[in-house]
């Protein structure tokens, strides 16, 4: 489809230009593999978490998800080289990890051991993974939808104010959406009913040489009153390394958070996109190993107080490695324009310098670091630092996300600790402009817990094998310490959960799950009270 509107054709004229610099100084070649994406809640991403905190992989770039098979291979070669065929008990685990990695991708895993071996003209895998689940559900969601006290009188990292104008004490915003399914976050906008519930996802790759790929993956979901299919994830991509073309429906995460992160995560369905990325690091002079991605979108029309709305969506990532043990990522997330809106030029450069109350988009803009200490058993520190507007260059209405992961509690690796914090600003993806706020489909496209929150998660877990490891997770969280209106009351909720994966066939694994989160003063309300209870169990071959 066409688009006349003056502002999207200047951003993508940015992009483009961002990105041909960024090609231009690359020192690396710019095709390689092209492969799938890597489901998010694949148990592969806790391999290669593992193969690192051994020391054996230190070229990972954890702010841009999901990795590509081809990425995957990379970074289990390196392990591969730095292993070294010890003999201890680290390394036999360390072993045993880097056996089920090629398992899960033997096509790429093959090409990256033989580069000079063309693939097929053509191939195809009917099926490619398989997840089965089964859920059974006590409790409801809750509802994020109700007004904040907004103050105003903004400084930076908390300090100083008056970028932005101190509001009247009766000031107030609107924060909207929902939790979607309780105890169950971040899984591609997937809602579950109370009872009995059932999903099938299946996916299909087909491949041209190592030219380009198409994925196709279907949901089909039951509960008690209706079958539903739908796709979750399908797309063609063409290209790798450092160039590569994606159109379709799939999912992203922009942040270096386990349980959320601000900018950009698959909690909510996943969108129909145009991304251009760099699915492998590319060394750039100066700066250091290097990935981006940039993704298009558009969202559902609606219609909330009123106001007809259908934005434009784009998030623009740039993760950069200067030494082996930092990582430094710039994120940014907007919606811009479309029905109801001024699409001039002019409107959206005010709100790319400063915003207004009358610009034509919603921003999220921000800065994340992480830091891997090799002296501490490879244990990692990260944060995010995010704004939701901008006052004379400076973001404002502060969010944040900081946590720390201890991957070899144990010097043998088989117990790991992650404790994570979120802080969402009382108006953090609310918007008068947009009224729906940063939401898609009912749901949060950032953190899960939506705004005006703080949430504690930690989880812990042992490794009996490679396969078969038990995870305990704790997570308090509240919303309303600073942001009350008259007639709110804090709302605490603590939860707990199990999950324990263990091998059923050599091709077969199985997760077996359960959770219970205990909530007072429900959506704020004083004296209120309500259990959720989630009962999983998941079959997954070649996930």
């Amino acid at each position: 489809m066409k688009n006349n509107n003056p502002e999207f054709k200047a951003q993508c004229r940015i992009l483009a230009g961002t990105l041909t610099v960024l090609l231009l100084l690359a020192a690396t070649p710019l095709w390689a593999v092209s492969s799938a994406n890597i489901p998010l809640d694949s148990p592969l991403y806790l391999y290669l978490d593992k193969l690192a905190g051994f020391g054996l992989i230190t070229s990972d770039i954890k702010g841009i998800k999901p990795f590509s098979k081809a990425e995957a291979a990379r970074l289990l070669r390196e392990a591969e080289q730095n292993l070294a065929g010890g003999d201890g008990a680290s390394d036999r685990f360390a072993a045993e990890l880097i056996g089920q990695i090629r398992t899960l991708i033997p096509r790429e895993a093959a090409l990256r051991d033989n580069p000079d071996k063309k693939p097929p003209i053509l191939d195809f895998t009917p099926v490619s993974s398989v997840r089965f689940r089964y859920a059974w559900l006590d409790g409801a969601p809750r509802n994020f939808q109700r007004p904040v006290h907004d103050p105003g009188d903004d400084g930076v990292f908390g300090i100083g104010s008056g970028l932005r104008p101190k509001n009247p004490p009766d000031s107030v915003g609107m924060q909207r959406g929902g939790e979607g399914t309780p105890l169950l976050e971040n899984n591609n906008g997937t809602l579950l009913s109370k009872g009995h519930n059932g999903e099938l996802r299946w996916a299909s790759e087909w491949y041209w040489s190592d030219h380009a790929v198409a994925l196709l993956e279907p949901s089909l979901q039951a509960d008690g009153d209706a079958t539903r299919i739908r796709l979750n994830r399908g797309y063609v991509k063409l290209g790798g390394g450092a160039f590569e073309l994606e159109v379709g429906k799939d999912e992203n995460w922009l942040g270096l958070g386990s349980r959320g992160a601000v900018t950009l995560t698959n909690n909510a369905e996943n969108f129909t996109q145009v991304k251009l990325s760099s699915p492998e690091p590319f060394e750039v002079k100066y700066i250091g190993a290097m990935k981006y991605t940039l993704i298009a979108s558009r969202f559902d029309r609606t219609t909330v107080d009123g106001a007809e709305r259908q934005p434009w969506f784009y998030a623009v990532k740039l993760s950069v490695k200067p030494t082996a043990g930092l990582e430094v990522g710039l994120n940014l997330g907007r919606q811009v324009g479309g029905p109801g809106m001024n699409n001039s030029l002019g409107d959206t450069l005010r709100g790319l310098i400063g915003g207004t109350n009358s610009d034509n988009s919603n921003g999220l803009a921000g800065i994340e670091l992480r830091y891997r200490i090799p002296w501490l058993r490879n244990a990692e520190m990260y944060g995010e630092f995010s704004g939701e507007d901008t006052a004379l260059f400076w973001p404002i209405v502060e969010s944040y996300v900081a946590g720390f992961y201890l991957p070899r509690l144990t010097d043998d690796g088989r117990n790991d600790f992650r404790f994570e914090f979120f802080q969402g600003n009382q108006i953090l993806y609310a918007h008068s402009t947009f009224p729906n706020g940063y939401i898609y489909k009912g749901l949060p496209i950032g953190h899960s817990q939506g705004g005006a929150t703080q949430d504690f998660f930690t989880r812990y877990s042992h490794w009996f094998s490679t396969r078969n490891n038990l995870a305990l997770e704790y997570i308090y969280t509240n919303r309303g310490m600073a942001d009350r209106i008259p007639g709110q009351s804090i709302e605490r909720k603590h939860a707990g959960r199990i999950l324990w994966n263990l091998p059923v066939t050599a091709s077969l694994d199985a997760q077996l799950g359960y959770g219970i989160e205990k909530i007072s003063n429900l959506n704020l309300v004083d004296g209120v009270g309500q259990t959720n209870q989630l009962v999983k169990f998941e079959v997954r071959y070649n996930y």
